[in-house]
């Protein structure tokens, strides 16, 4: 059976690393998309020193010729890609009051939340309708969750974030319209919610730990078939939008 990959941005640390790692015990040959050379090097040795096949690859969502380089290396190296798992994030300002955030801060947040996403996808689609039942995971978040956040019993809504919380709200529209478009080429488009983890986006004060969250994404890659897309999921259940 031909080995399985994966791609993972933000693959260095915390979620995107634990993903690597249990995709990587279940025989993907995984890609670590990481900004930083010597960071992304460390992780790759350090799922060697578990028996995992990765490879680091130098990947700047906010750089679209590094994306390019990246999937042309991919292209080289694979022919094709099974699953991409748009994994790197930003936070931007915590605890600011909507009318009080820097215009500057939410574009930044942007850029990388939200366009980045899009970058990553519309440079490796072509790889991923190269292979067989391809997969795209989006980690979003519970706070993009519109439901969530604007029922005020519900804690999310204490929230002040508004660049972080409307980027994955926005993020969670990107997956619907690809999933759309891609549905006929057999590619599923779904997000996940990891949950409250604990990792430097909140100083560890999550109570989930990074082992639970990346659960939730490994569970939607190893989903056979395209018959779940465009959904939203919270530890293999449906979310709401």
């Amino acid at each position: 059976m031909e080995k399985r990959s994966a791609l993972i941005t933000g693959a260095n640390k915390s979620i995107g690393f634990e993903t690597a790692r249990q995709l990587g015990l279940r025989g993907y040959k995984v890609w670590l998309g990481c900004r930083d050379e010597q960071r992304g090097r460390a992780a790759m040795e350090k799922l060697a020193a578990e028996g995992i096949e990765s490879c680091f690859i130098v990947m700047d969502v906010t750089d679209a010729g590094t994306l390019q380089e990246a999937a042309q290396q991919v292209l080289k190296e694979e022919g094709k890609l099974d699953v991409l798992i748009n994994n790197a994030g930003i936070s931007g300002d915590q605890q600011v009051a909507p009318s009080e955030q820097s215009i500057d801060d939410i574009i930044e947040v942007y850029n990388t939340n939200v366009f980045g996403a899009i970058r990553v996808t519309q440079h490796f689609i072509p790889l991923l309708r190269a292979a067989s039942g391809a997969k795209i995971i989006m980690v979003s978040s519970g706070l993009g969750s519109l439901e969530w956040v604007s029922d005020l019993n519900h804690p999310y809504s204490k929230i002040q974030a508004m660049g972080y919380t409307s980027s994955k709200t926005a993020l969670n529209a990107i997956t619907v319209a690809f999933a759309k478009e891609l549905i006929d080429d057999n590619i599923s488009v779904n997000a996940v919610d990891p949950g409250y983890t604990a990792t430097d986006f909140n100083g560890h004060t999550g109570y989930r730990t990074v082992s639970e969250a990346a659960a939730g994404i490994v569970w939607l890659a190893e989903r056979e078939g395209s018959e779940t897309t465009a959904g939203f999921f919270f530890d293999g259940s449906r979310a709401p939008w």
